[in-house]
């Protein structure tokens, strides 16, 4: 009797032991930092890389996905994308009864969908060794971690191959936009004199909204050269403030600057000041809500996947008008027939005016991050301070987005009409897809 009871004894003791170094394994592996460094470090990929800002919208979706749909085997409260996105089939599941670690699972996700829309493979590469080790380093089993890396890969190669029918590599070879004689339309801009970015865009798929022109604005203000015309006092408009601007208003300009062509000249030579995309500056955002409110990692997914949904289809819709209006850019207007020497503070994105792609996506990601975290979540966006700007404070997302609505018009870049209209369709865009998509069973429940 006595030596089955020391027998039982033993066994609970390795038992105990076993549970505590699974919790303390888990602890560190769990960590939702894992997943905010990927994302980042994906954003720094795409800085350098310099992917124009529709582009890296498609970027962040993609990998946000698979690292959402990676992470959701963890907590039974949330449901897949599949069949809520365009096209998007049911996911493979982990195998019954084995143990996994979901937030390697989801980091690896992430880091292979990435490195499969990215150029610079070495640079996430260097990333991906570095916090494979650490997570090693926390002590996980070999085969939890090889069955975790296993998932990972079919999640990220189900991604992949979904991506790959969303109509990009076509859009590779499809005609560059020509330049038209009619003086209302959208022309080069100094100092690069760049192509026009992207004008297929809207042929790319959707996610949600059912298509590129389901949320078509308004038209612009008619175009006219003469002074009495509203498009004239619009033009104006730009010109004065342009002139007058206060220091406030000059960072708050370039806090929202968010321009990866930036071009510097000095004599002959020509070369870019790299820099974080309106759509990566929303990423950053979001980093911070979750860090503010302790999310876990499978909750951290979650905001980043709804934000990156919301600012995809927001350059879809908005590149769709941007090529179907064809507007002429402020810079181009005033120097040709207000005042020749006017430069306006920050560079000319290389693409046409109206509407405002800083208003559109600004507006749908603050309502996708007020649908998550309600309105009057007072925050402070550090996102700029690695460019060697200051951090900026908001009462919410929705104030922040018309910040960045109303430095476009500081900046000199855009007409008063893009960016009003372009926050109300941005709005449109976010609350249909904050209605329509659901991550959590609690949501279903409710309709």
């Amino acid at each position: 009797m006595n030596s089955l009871l020391l027998r039982f004894f033993l066994l609970s003791l390795v038992l105990i032991s076993c549970s505590k170094d699974n919790d303390e394994w888990r602890a560190k592996a769990e960590n939702p930092e894992f997943v905010h460094r990927s994302v980042k470090k994906i954003t720094d990929v795409i800085v350098h890389d310099i992917f124009s800002p529709p582009v890296a919208a498609r970027i962040y979706a993609y990998t946000s996905i698979a690292g959402y749909e990676a992470a959701i085997p963890q907590n039974e409260k949330f449901i897949s994308l599949a069949g809520q996105l365009k096209d998007l089939e049911a996911f493979p599941q982990p195998e019954k009864n084995q143990e996994y670690c979901y937030s390697l699972a989801s980091v690896q996700a992430i880091l292979k969908v990435g490195r499969t829309l990215i150029f610079s493979e070495d640079k996430l590469d260097e990333f991906y060794d570095q916090i494979m080790q650490e997570f090693r380093d926390t002590g996980m089993p070999d085969e939890i971690f090889e069955r975790s890396i296993a998932f990972g890969n079919q999640i990220s190669d189900h991604v992949s191959a979904w991506a790959s029918t969303d109509n990009y590599k076509q859009s590779r070879s499809f005609p560059k936009y020509s330049i038209l004689d009619d003086p209302s339309t959208w022309k080069p801009t100094p100092p690069a004199y760049m192509d026009a970015i992207e004008p297929s865009w809207n042929k790319i798929r959707t996610l949600v909204i059912d298509s590129a022109g389901q949320f078509k604005p308004e038209p612009p203000t008619e175009f006219s050269t003469d002074k009495n015309s509203q498009f004239y006092k619009e033009a104006m408009q730009v010109h004065d403030i342009g002139i007058n601007l206060t220091e406030e208003q000059k960072q708050i300009a370039s806090f929202w600057d968010c321009n990866p062509f930036v071009m510097n000249v000095k004599g002959h030579v020509m070369f870019a000041t790299k820099k974080i995309s309106p759509g990566g500056h929303w990423m950053n955002i979001t980093q911070v809500v979750c860090a503010m409110k302790k999310l876990d990692f499978v909750e951290s997914t979650e905001a980043y996947a709804r934000v990156s949904i919301s600012l995809n289809d927001a350059f879809i819709s908005c590149w769709d008008e941007k090529y179907r209006s064809k507007l002429i850019r402020p810079e181009t207007y005033i120097n040709q027939y207000i005042n020749e020497n006017w430069v306006p503070l920050l560079q000319t994105p290389p693409f046409p005016e109206y509407t405002s792609g800083h208003s559109v996506i600004s507006s749908a990601a603050a309502v996708a991050l007020t649908d998550l975290y309600g309105d009057n979540f007072a925050f402070t966006d550090s996102t700029e301070i690695e460019f060697g700007l200051t951090a900026r404070s908001f009462g919410s997302f929705m104030e922040a987005s018309q910040e960045a609505a109303v430095s476009r018009i500081y900046g000199g870049i855009h007409y008063q009409p893009a960016c009003d209209i372009g926050l109300l369709e941005g709005k449109a865009i976010g609350t249909f897809i904050a209605q329509k998509l659901k991550t959590r069973k609690e949501d279903l429940a409710e309709n």
